[in-house]
């Protein structure tokens, strides 16, 4: 905006500049002649004035020419006068001239990525029409040229195409940059909508490259760990991205996804030379936890149940005693059902052990 400022005060000037000169000649040529009983200074008897009263109304007789809006004070009284003034009228509508082709070109190159943008969508227009298609598929094609260009049209490929190498990294990098560091702790995965992304590991080297319909960074989700490796942009990219919480959400609706999005990224891993048995051992971890709860919650109800019997009395210890044996083989046959098979033989003794 300043440049657009900076050019249209600099017209400006150039105008006033030329009537500035127009006016000093217009006073010049009758003072040369030793102003003339039918000069228009004589006529207005400015011989004897200020200065400043002498170039006003040289100005503004210069500026009412230029301007085509009448004579001044009054029309040519001489051959001088009469030449003076078609000068200063020529000269007056050159400026016009420009003055509209400079303001009309300043207003076009304002904005020419949102006017070439407004003419591909009137050229879009004019096919769906030809081709006849219908109003909810044009209406589609509209939205779809909206959401892509967001009102700008610009040849990215050729721009960048024309820079060099060096420039075109910066360019790239600047706008794009790593969209995820390898060590940070993520929260979210991304998909791609549109573009490629490198997969770039800690030496630098470019280990794959990922495209349009591409997903990437569920590694550290499914396991809990910091990012393996780093993602960069290739091209302009456009990104969706899928936080930890809706993640977990979605996979435990659809487990055979877990499994699926597990291998795919045991297979990333041994790719980019990481240990892939973090996802086993992850899967193992949390077992195992599972397990050590469960054997914890059993021990606890045997001990408790342990305490009932300790507590009962001698005089109605038959029937106590039956009463607890009872319900200790029921809380054996449920803790049996529930649990999964132990993996060692020690946990199997251990169940198998458990009678009253």
């Amino acid at each position: 905006m300043a440049s657009v400022f900076m050019r249209i005060f600099n017209l400006i000037c150039m105008m006033l500049l030329i009537g500035h000169w127009s006016g000093c000649l217009q006073f010049l040529v009758p003072m040369l002649q030793g102003f003339p009983s039918n000069s228009w200074v004589a006529i207005n008897e400015l011989q004897e004035a200020y200065w400043l009263e002498q170039y006003s109304w040289a100005l503004f007789k210069a500026m009412s020419h230029m301007l085509c809006i009448g004579y001044g004070r009054f029309p040519p009284q001489s051959l001088t006068d009469m030449w003076l003034t078609m000068l200063s009228m020529i000269s007056g509508a050159t400026c016009y001239a420009l003055f509209l082709g400079h303001a009309t070109n300043l207003i076009q190159s304002l904005d020419s990525s949102r006017r070439q943008y407004r003419e591909k969508v009137k050229q879009v227009e004019e096919y769906m029409a030809y081709r006849k298609l219908p109003r909810d598929m044009r209406q589609r094609i509209t939205e779809y040229f909206e959401h892509r260009y967001q009102g700008k049209f610009f040849d990215e490929e050729c721009i960048l195409g024309e820079l060099s190498e060096k420039l075109r990294e910066d360019v790239i990098n600047y706008n794009c940059d790593i969209i995820i560091k390898e060590g940070t702790i993520g929260s979210k995965m991304y998909f791609i909508q549109e573009g490629i992304v490198d997969i770039v590991m800690a030496n630098g080297e470019v280990a794959t490259s990922l495209s349009d319909g591409s997903y990437f960074g569920e590694i550290c989700l499914l396991t809990n760990a910091r990012r393996v490796a780093s993602v960069r942009a290739e091209t302009y990219c456009n990104l969706f991205s899928l936080s930890v919480d809706h993640f977990n959400a979605v996979l435990d609706q659809y487990p055979l996804m877990r499994k699926t999005m597990e291998t795919v990224a045991a297979e990333r891993l041994n790719k980019i030379g990481k240990n892939p048995n973090i996802m086993a051992q992850k899967e193992e971890s949390e077992s195992g936890n599972t397990e050590t709860n469960q054997i914890s919650a059993v021990v606890n109800a045997l001990a408790a149940e342990a305490d009932n019997v300790d507590n009962l009395s001698d005089g109605n210890g038959s029937m106590k005693k039956g009463t607890s044996q009872s319900s200790l083989n029921e809380l054996n046959q449920s803790l049996k059902m529930s649990l999964p098979r132990p993996k060692s033989g020690e946990f199997r003794a251990l169940f198998e052990g458990c009678s009253p």
